[in-house]
């Protein structure tokens, strides 16, 4: 499940999504998750940042999580901003990367990186 309640967490869970409204910059409703205006694509323990049909996309990998109630929190993030290229070999596709501690200090980054990117 990802949560949208509380800005400083991020469940490594997953579940439907039936409300109609914004919180901490998340859309959340019957339709794909976005934030900021980029689509977040989740995938086990990876999450992507933006559509595959721009030029560059992020890639946030969960590294570790800790138990807060009955949830997993992100508390190791790493994140790779990416070429969307399928031609050029995946490690050749990484620009940038970086870790930090959490999810949201991970989106952070994540949201000015792919900006700066899809602007540049």
């Amino acid at each position: 499940m990802i949560t949208a309640a509380a800005p400083s967490t991020i469940s490594s869970q997953t579940s439907a999504i039936s409300s109609d409204h914004i919180q901490g910059g998340i859309i959340v409703a019957n339709k794909p998750l976005e934030y900021k205006g980029h689509p977040l694509q989740r995938a086990g323990n990876i999450v992507y940042y933006g559509s595959m049909s721009d030029k560059y996309v992020i890639m946030l990998q969960i590294m570790d999580t800790k138990k807060v109630k009955d949830l997993d929190v992100a508390t190791k993030v790493s994140l790779q901003l990416q070429l969307t290229d399928p031609s050029i070999k995946s490690r050749d596709r990484v620009v940038k990367k970086s870790e930090k501690d959490g999810f949201w200090a991970a989106m952070d980054v994540a949201s000015v990186w792919l900006e700066r990117a899809l602007n540049s």
